[in-house]
């Protein structure tokens, strides 16, 4: 079974592609996973932690994006192709992961968001705008044992293509007031869209990151969280903390060539917390 698992939250600059990409590269390399990551956020950020830049300009220039895909619906032309668009043996840990693939954004979905929402599905012989994506990848996904979605800051018809073909969902947050505002907008969102399309999407947890242990809203945060998940208000919490660290923020350099993922994120703990929420994610699929 295919686990596709999207990585969402409503707040940008909660570490939620750095868990994506982390957790990608660590299900591929340390636990011998077939991965595949799909970047929905037009900010491109898990793409250019993947691939040097200049591959990507030139995926771009290719038609070789998600842009394109979403395009062709607009344009009603059949430019895309998955299976040259998905790109293997991604990372900068030593050239290359084997089992890592990726499916890159665009900087150009950003304008087509909009349009997208005009686009309609009345039409019973028409694929409804939240199913693009499913009916593009749906012939590759056995390929995989997991697939990542990192998904925009927001529940737009980009973010909901994802959801349409995962199994679950994860919420990275930094534990303060503003990253966790917007959690139960998407718990109730995400249900609601799930039981309209007659899919099974659960939480699979949330994800405490870039946490600072001095910091008293912090601390007080997390135990709300996890009070809130024990009572059933919340999905679980991950026990695994990812702290926010410079070694983290810098694991994004696809260009820093790296021998090991423990040399990438970091010896003072950082790689050892990612390996841990990457086993405990494997064990809530």
């Amino acid at each position: 079974m295919t686990h596709v698992l999207s990585f969402i939250n409503l707040k940008g600059g909660v570490g939620k592609t750095t868990c994506a990409v982390a957790v990608s590269e660590l299900l591929a390399e340390e636990f011998n996973k077939r991965v595949l990551v799909i970047d929905l956020d037009p900010q491109t950020n898990a793409t250019i932690s993947l691939v040097s830049e200049e591959r990507w300009a030139e995926l771009d220039r290719q038609g070789k994006t998600i842009k394109q895909l979403f395009q062709d619906r607009l344009d009603k032309t059949n430019k895309f192709d998955i299976n040259t668009a998905i790109v293997p043996r991604v990372s900068n840990l030593h050239g290359g992961i084997d089992k890592l693939s990726l499916l890159s954004s665009s900087l150009g979905l950003i304008e087509l968001q909009d349009q997208l929402a005009q686009i309609s599905g009345a039409n019973m012989f028409a694929i409804s705008p939240v199913d693009i994506l499913a009916t593009a990848i749906r012939p590759r996904l056995q390929e995989f044992d997991f697939v990542i979605i990192d998904c925009p800051p927001n529940l737009g018809i980009i973010t909901l293509n994802g959801i349409t073909i995962s199994t679950g969902y994860v919420i990275p947050t930094i534990p303060d007031i503003l990253s966790t505002y917007g959690i139960p907008q998407i718990l109730n969102r995400i249900k609601a869209f799930s039981q309209t399309k007659g899919i099974d999407v659960r939480p699979i947890g949330i994800i405490v990151s870039k946490y600072q242990q001095q910091i008293g809203l912090h601390r007080s945060k997390m135990t709300q969280l996890r009070d809130d998940a024990r009572n059933g208000t919340l999905p679980r919490v991950f026990e695994t903390v990812i702290p926010q660290t410079n070694k983290l923020a810098e694991a994004t350099d696809v260009d820093a060539s790296v021998r090991t993922l423990k040399q990438k994120y970091g010896y003072q703990g950082q790689y050892e917390a990612i390996h841990s929420l990457t086993k405990e994610i494997m064990e809530a699929c």
